[in-house]
């Protein structure tokens, strides 16, 4: 072999060194396992239930833990109210339900009635704020002006503190409470309401009371 040839191959060789040593530094880190829905699992407990994140029943320690992501004005989280109320009330302490905000922008009154539910808990009444909104959707769900006076009208009819409630109503607190949460939402790629995470997954198909039952029964038997 020639002096030349041997110079040749001594540099090729330098070269495809450096090139695979370049691309194993380089190469990507693993993405996320794949839940059985084909999505990543992102749900953490930091993002999910974060210590001021409403619990309606169950306890931080339950077995089961069921994060919904919902919009008031929105008719399939209304659809899906009922059965995650049997759900709660069948499985009472053993499964943690907890509701976070997720008001979708094109819902003129998604964000003023979330922030009308989170008034009401500043007295007590959240939970029959949030009730009271899913009950009466139907009237001023879609609407396009400003539905500050029928939100104040229900917590008339609960009993709260009318002047109280118009103050929190505003309070920028209330508006970054209701904020924080959809934050969390769209970090945890949260794209339409409602979202359910059972025990940190995101659940795939369309959240009737059987199949949610069914994946909440398959977490305890665990």
């Amino acid at each position: 072999m020639t002096k030349n040839a041997k110079v040749s191959l001594v540099v090729i060789a330098v070269v495809v060194a450096v090139v695979a040593a370049f691309a194993l530094l380089n190469r990507p880190d693993d993405t996320p396992p794949a839940t059985a829905g084909g999505q990543p699992d992102v749900g953490t407990s930091a993002q999910l239930v974060r210590p001021d994140s409403h619990r309606l029943s169950g306890t931080a320690d339950a077995k089961v833990t069921v994060v919904e992501f919902l919009d008031l004005e929105c008719e399939a989280c209304r659809a899906a109210f009922p059965g995650v109320e049997k759900l709660r009330a069948e499985y009472g302490d053993r499964v943690s339900f907890v509701m976070r905000y997720f008001p979708i922008p094109s819902h003129r009154n998604a964000e003023l009635a979330a922030r009308a539910v989170e008034a009401a808990g500043r007295q007590g009444k959240l939970e029959l704020m949030y009730r009271a909104m899913y009950e009466t959707q139907p009237t001023w769900g879609e609407k396009q002006e400003p539905q500050r006076e029928a939100f104040v009208g229900f917590a008339q009819a609960l009993g709260l503190d009318v002047t109280k409630f118009e103050t929190d109503l505003d309070d920028p607190a209330v508006r970054e409470r209701v904020r924080k949460d959809w934050d969390d939402g769209v970090a945890l790629n949260v794209r339409g309401t409602p979202t359910f995470f059972v025990n940190g997954t995101m659940f795939q198909g369309n959240p009737t009371y059987e199949a949610l039952k069914a994946v909440i029964d398959r977490e305890l038997t665990k």
